[in-house]
């Protein structure tokens, strides 16, 4: 089959989170199996651009309202990345240095999706599939279905995958011109609420949806910012298939990022080393068991009660454990995080930003990986962490529910708490420094961890048979919920 993921992101081209690497990884997984999968992304500044070399495959010219625009599709030439990549260039609207934070962000996102659409109705072949992700490409399934200039390939399977239910790129219908011209009497598909919704149209409108993981599936239907209904009514064509890490990336035994590497038989002595190069770089105590949080300081992550926990754990449990902080977002968590260093006794650092080379690191050397999330669809840092020894402790929901075991389980390697509140964290963090102290368990839950299996195959495999399932279907027919 051949496979058009169409995508704001890709790692390692533009990532700003979890979509990013997903994209850059489910499509070579799929070429491994025998099929073609290509990427269509936006073309932003990046020095993933700037590094690489670039053919020209096409120039079209289309327009978004009355604003008409050249558009440039440019292919990286050596599939470096395990699959055909396919930029989208439109002078001042995608050429910039950021994904995401623009005023004009729906001006930009929709100019993308017609580019994408108007370039494939001109292909001499139909693709098998386009596979589209997120609200940024969620308007494509209408696009193709009911804008006439695009009626012909409405015959075309398409897949949504929603990595985010919580972001949806609602715009006013004072935004509809910007659509090339629709059949007027669709308009609830492109409706929910009084709005125009690309999330919920992709719903409405894709052949089937997924997320990333069951339980995120089932979570979504009891809060999902707004789309609650809609995806029960749709729930027959919905299906959670769990993510996977692409280990070739992510692998402690040739990770680019550090130097001392380390397999299963030497987790112990390699993360060590690397515990090591943190602590002296952090002034923190290499004696006591590291914490580390990696990802974004917002709220649907858990960072904005973070501070608090920090100072209880050290009220409540002593000064008898490290921790090391790395992300960015909310000024006020910032500057929070910021403060409680000036109160570090060699137990305490934070590095406000993204850092790829120090996330890598964080992983091998740290003892315990703190994600307190209120939102989690599925989660590729606890995998990370897993696969690197490093033990997860993590709330109870989403993907985090459906990949960690509590160590107080059978079989289980990882410490899991039910509420996103200080209680909770500080109460894990107890238990981190309780089960730290017992080596040999440590050491046991540290194999266990970093033998699992959270590679793609399975579920590459899975997607392929969504894509069989609709190769030979009529195209489905919409219905509204009332």
């Amino acid at each position: 089959m051949e496979i058009i993921h169409v995508s704001a992101e890709c790692y390692p081209v533009a990532k700003a989170g979890g979509l990013g690497d997903v994209v850059g990884a489910l499509p070579k997984y799929q070429n491994e199996l025998g099929h073609i999968a290509k990427v269509v992304m936006p073309m932003y500044k990046t020095k993933f651009l700037m590094n690489n070399a670039w053919d020209v495959v096409h120039k079209g010219r289309t327009n978004i309202g009355d604003y008409w625009f050249d558009y440039t599709i440019i292919k990286e030439q050596t599939n470096k990345l395990g699959f055909d990549l396919y930029l989208v260039d439109i002078n001042g609207l995608l050429d910039r240095e950021k994904v995401y934070g623009y005023d004009d962000d729906t001006e930009r996102f929709t100019a993308f999706q017609v580019s994408v659409v108007d370039w494939i109705s001109v292909w001499v072949h139909k693709p098998d599939v386009i596979h589209v992700h997120d609200h940024h490409t969620g308007l494509i399934p209408f696009i193709i279905k009911h804008c006439y200039k695009y009626q012909h390939l409405h015959s075309i399977p398409t897949v949504l995958t929603i990595h985010n239910a919580q972001y949806q790129g609602t715009m006013g219908w004072d935004k509809s011109y910007l659509l090339p011209p629709w059949d007027s009497w669709k308009w609830g598909l492109l409706d929910w609420k009084g709005a125009i919704n690309p999330l919920a149209s992709g719903i409405k409108c894709a052949w089937k949806v997924t997320t990333v993981s069951k339980s995120y599936l089932e979570e979504m239907r009891q809060s999902s910012n707004g789309l609650e209904d809609l995806l029960e009514y749709e729930r027959g064509k919905c299906s959670g298939i769990l993510n996977g890490i692409d280990v070739d990336v992510w692998d402690p035994a040739t990770d680019s990022y550090f130097e001392d590497h380390f397999t299963v038989k030497t987790a112990a002595e390699g993360k060590a080393k690397s515990k090591k190069k943190l602590c002296d770089t952090f002034d923190l105590d290499v004696n006591k068991p590291l914490i580390v949080f990696i990802g974004r300081l917002v709220g649907e992550k858990g960072a904005d009660i973070l501070p608090a926990a920090i100072s209880d754990s050290f009220y409540y449990i002593g000064r008898k454990m490290n921790f090391l902080i790395l992300g960015s977002g909310f000024p006020e968590v910032e500057a929070q995080l910021n403060s409680l260093q000036r109160l570090a006794q060699k137990d305490y650092s934070v590095y406000i930003g993204y850092n790829e080379a120090l996330s890598h690191l964080m992983y091998a050397g740290a003892d315990f990986l703190l994600m307190p999330s209120r939102v989690e669809p599925c989660g590729l840092n606890q995998m990370y962490a897993m696969r690197y020894g490093t033990v997860p402790m993590v709330r109870r929901t989403g993907g985090l529910r459906d990949t960690v075991i509590d160590y107080g389980e059978k079989n289980g390697y990882g410490i899991v708490y039910n509420w996103a509140a200080v209680g909770d964290i500080t109460q894990g963090i107890w238990r981190a420094v309780d089960l730290y102290n017992d080596s040999e368990r440590m050491a046991e839950i540290r194999e266990r961890m970093m033998l699992l299996d959270f590679s793609w195959q399975s579920s590459v495999l899975q997607y392929i048979s969504l894509y069989e399932e609709m190769r030979h279907k009529e195209p489905v027919t919409e219905s509204l919920p009332e």
